[in-house]
């Protein structure tokens, strides 16, 4: 028999080598792997503080970055000196755009490393990102008293220099032929001129100001419809989803279901190409705003300074305003409801609650629209905190109650990295789909999107893998501060 303390010695020394496995998961990208590994060396040792750092890091490179601060802060609690506690929870902080969250824990990494120079390089970046923080609040125009950068923008008075030779629109009317050579042009690192650029957004704004929050989509029996997950920038592999499906058209629908912005480098051409299709024909193609499509989230994640970089500042604020104008769900035949993230914190929202919210401003931090934008499933029942620290998890009988009250028959939604591109979930009544594969250049997943045929709307998955795109690193425009750590 084996003694209690012979048992905590074996347990400790089983822990130690399933954190070894974690690591070579961790390092070959297999970050859930990675995370399922170190919950085993937690349940053997729980009070090694480096297993729970370490697991933080792994939920930080799923972008679970509640998750990674709690576990951050369970490392801590153990170990108050462990400078890596405070490392990863400040990271965190940070990837969430909590700067002041994070300076506290940089200052604390500092203390008890002061001689570290990678500690104090980040801890002068976090200081500066606060002090830009607070001059911004100080300087920052009332919702209320914000004038519309749209309305002061006049794009005919713009003048295209002779010596530009790209793609050009000819008067009011977006051309499948401009679309081609817009896109090849960007294909080839070309830019596209800020005159009918600001041309494309305006008239994208006009329209989409005169959607609904909740649109509604009709599919005739005989046509398809085709939904795709998160675009997230990488424009080489929505350039391959239009290889394989077809472009845009009346007779080739298409919905895309937010983050089309940040994380990969080329996100300016896919807002542009994305919103040209809608110019060129409405009908063509629907956009739904997802959680990326916000100020404070194209500030950290490379957006907004991919568009200062290729375009200008005016642009910077035009995206942002033009954003809050994207409808937040669809619902498809009346059968089909779609949405960026998930659903809903309280029992018993309608359809016609959702039609009502007042989507023009920046997402809040809670209530209907933040939980639409930023919600996961979960495996387990009922409701639980938010793996990413805003919005909730949500389960199976969430879902199926939402769909019984409205009548409705499949969630669909993105917001998730799967590593097929897609997932089916809670009784096959709800289906991640994600369109970004090998999403930020490391993770390996598959890309999908879903074509559906009316009447029966059965969803037909199409999984495809990512194509070679020039030599630019995903987040290349993003916060200094945030290179650093990812």
């Amino acid at each position: 028999m084996t003694s209690m303390g012979e048992t905590d010695v074996l347990d400790a020394e089983r822990a130690e080598e399933i954190k070894l496995l974690a690591n070579e998961a961790f390092k070959a990208n297999k970050f859930s792997q990675a995370i399922e590994l170190y919950s085993q060396a937690i349940e053997l040792n729980g009070l090694n503080a480096v297993y729970w750092a370490n697991r933080a890091f792994a939920h930080t490179k799923l972008e679970e970055y509640g998750s990674a601060v709690q576990d951050a802060t369970k490392a801590i609690e153990i170990d108050p000196k462990y400078s890596k506690g405070y490392y990863r929870r400040g990271a965190a902080y940070l990837a969430m755009g909590k700067f002041k969250e994070a300076l506290k824990d940089f200052q604390q990494v500092k203390r008890i490393s002061p001689n570290d120079p990678d500690a104090t390089k980040k801890l002068k970046e976090c200081e500066k990102a606060v002090q830009k923080l607070r001059f911004e609040e100080a300087i920052a125009v009332h919702e209320s008293e914000k004038r519309s950068i749209a309305d002061a923008i006049d794009f005919r008075s713009i003048d295209v220099e002779p010596q530009y030779n790209g793609a050009r629109i000819e008067g009011d009317t977006v051309t499948l032929d401009f679309l081609k050579k817009m896109m090849d042009d960007f294909k080839n690192q070309k830019c596209l001129h800020k005159r009918y650029a600001y041309q494309i957004v305006l008239q994208t704004r006009e329209m989409l100001r005169a959607m609904p929050s909740l649109v509604d989509i009709t599919v005739s029996d005989g046509d398809h419809f085709t939904v795709c997950g998160d675009v997230h920038g990488q424009y080489f592999d929505l350039l391959n989803i239009f290889e394989i499906n077809g472009f845009p058209s009346q007779e080739n629908p298409y919905l895309f279901n937010g983050d089309f912005v940040d994380r990969g480098s080329f996100s300016l051409e896919v807002i542009l190409t994305l919103f040209a299709f809608k110019c060129m024909c409405p009908s063509a193609i629907y956009l739904a705003r997802g959680n990326h499509e916000s100020k404070s989230m194209n500030k950290i994640y490379g957006f907004e300074g991919e568009v200062r970089s290729k375009l200008s500042d005016t642009f910077v604020e035009l995206f942002a305003e033009v954003f809050c104008c994207l409808p937040l769900a669809h619902v498809i035949n009346n059968k089909v409801f779609v949405v960026h993230g998930g659903l809903f914190s309280v029992d018993g929202v309608k359809l016609s609650q959702i039609r009502e919210i007042d989507r023009f401003c920046e997402p809040p931090e809670e209530g209907l629209m933040c939980e639409l934008l930023w919600s996961d499933p979960q495996p387990q029942l009922g409701r639980g905190p938010s793996k990413r620290g805003v919005g909730l998890s949500f389960g199976a009988d969430v879902t199926k109650r939402f769909l019984q009250e409205n009548n409705l028959d499949l969630v669909v939604r993105s917001h998730e990295v799967k590593d097929e591109g897609y997932e089916i979930e809670h009784d096959g009544k709800l289906i991640t789909v994600f369109s970004a594969p090998n999403y930020c250049d490391q993770m390996g997943n598959k890309g999908a999107f879903i074509r559906f045929k009316a009447p029966e709307l059965k969803p037909d998955i199409v999984t495809f893998s990512a194509v070679p795109h020039p030599d630019v690193k995903p987040m290349a425009y993003a916060n200094n501060f945030l290179r650093m750590f990812s």
